[in-house]
């Protein structure tokens, strides 16, 4: 059973930085393509960011240039580097393989931008 878990998340002003981490349990987690996720109130859970095993990225348009995504397998991690934080995105932060597996969703941690 691959359990993952969030962390990082924060109030933060606009303009400002966090870095997310993702961890994730079992071995076979650097064989997996990887992805941060967002849902904001009222919204669809959508992709933000996407590695893959090698280190090929994607990233939605609304955050390309402002946010990195990464990953260390030897610890079985994933970061997300975000800059220049604006409202818009506040959002719950989630992790999961990509495409996600619905029993992969973690609890996700809690991005809030606001001055």
């Amino acid at each position: 059973q691959v359990q993952i878990v969030e962390s990082g998340g924060g109030l933060v002003q606009p303009g400002g930085s966090l870095r997310l981490s993702c961890a994730a349990s079992g071995s076979i987690f650097r064989i997996y393509a990887m992805g941060w996720y967002r849902q904001a109130p009222g919204k669809q859970r959508e992709l933000v960011a996407g590695i893959t095993d090698g280190g090929r990225t994607k990233y939605t348009d609304s955050v390309k240039g402002r946010f990195t995504i990464s990953r260390d397998n030897a610890k079985n991690t994933v970061y997300l580097q975000m800059n220049s934080l604006k409202p818009e995105d506040t959002a719950v932060y989630y992790c999961n393989r990509d495409p996600p597996r619905g029993d992969y969703w973690g609890k996700g941690t809690l991005v809030t931008v606001s001055s």
